[in-house]
């Protein structure tokens, strides 16, 4: 094997969670891209239809799952229902989240339930099905989506935070109990990204200003700009192939730089 053709993903099967659009979607077409046949999820059937035509679209047959990734029982029969149509899983990538900006005070703890529910046990319980089989065949790459907000606070994302605060934990813990396993548990932490999510906070406002939040993040971000969903794909890429086999247990950052850098000094 050459340096380079170990970035292929030929033969090996994806399951990124929560992939009908987004981050999801685009790193799930980048492994389809480089050989990966794909299996994604969603929380509906409209949506998973509509991820299906979207992938189509870009000449790519993904198989298109309904589940609720924080249900254990619906996760274990999506699991089990792959594993017999399209084979064993090698690759993971838990994307699917949801975020509450809600000042911690007025956020009711059914809220905060919620966030952690689906931003930290849905990993644990997909990883959790997932993980059998890949030890059974000798190899598995996992890549939890964490976030910057592990290591930075930020109003009213206190749920989110804390979430995924410990979902790196989890990502180091996988990576301790399954490593002799050849197992590689590793996290992709995006900065701010152009997603459906982030779109109400880049707003043009009725005046034609930019939105407050958008000033406010290119200020925080040497790359001055938000960044697209497409600059994930090469280093998701790098987790999920056998490039990185000597990684484990990592949160590789792709954020413009925002956690390197404490802001533009007064002149």
């Amino acid at each position: 094997m050459s340096e380079f053709t170990n970035f292929s993903l030929e033969g090996k099967v994806a399951l990124v969670t929560g992939a009908s659009y987004g981050i999801g979607f685009a790193i799930a077409s980048a492994y389809a891209e480089c050989g990966a046949t794909i299996c994604f999820n969603d929380i509906k059937q409209e949506l998973v239809d509509k991820g299906i035509a979207a992938y189509a679209e870009k000449g790519i047959k993904a198989h298109g799952y309904v589940c609720d990734v924080t249900n254990e029982e619906a996760v274990n029969a999506m699991v089990a229902q792959i594993e017999k149509e399209v084979g064993t899983i090698d690759i993971l990538v838990n994307n699917a989240g949801i975020i509450k900006r809600i000042p911690m005070t007025e956020m009711t703890a059914d809220q905060f339930r919620q966030v952690i529910d689906v931003d930290l046990n849905a990993p644990f319980i997909v990883s959790k099905a997932v993980i059998p089989a890949m030890i059974k065949k000798g190899h598995g790459k996992i890549i939890n989506i964490c976030s910057m907000m592990s290591e930075l606070g930020r109003e009213t994302v206190s749920a989110y935070a804390a979430a995924k605060g410990g979902l790196k934990m989890l990502t180091r813990n996988i990576c301790s109990e399954y490593g002799q396993y050849n197992i590689q548990c590793n996290g992709l932490g995006p900065g701010y990204i152009e997603t459906p999510q982030t779109a109400p906070l880049r707003e043009i406002q009725p005046d034609g200003s930019r939105h407050p939040f958008d000033q406010f993040i290119c200020a925080k971000t040497p790359a001055n700009r938000w960044l697209k969903p497409e600059e994930l794909t090469g280093p998701a890429v790098f987790l999920a192939s056998e490039a990185s086999n000597a990684v484990n247990g990592h949160i590789l950052y792709v954020d413009g730089g925002i956690l390197a850098y404490i802001g533009k000094q007064p002149q």
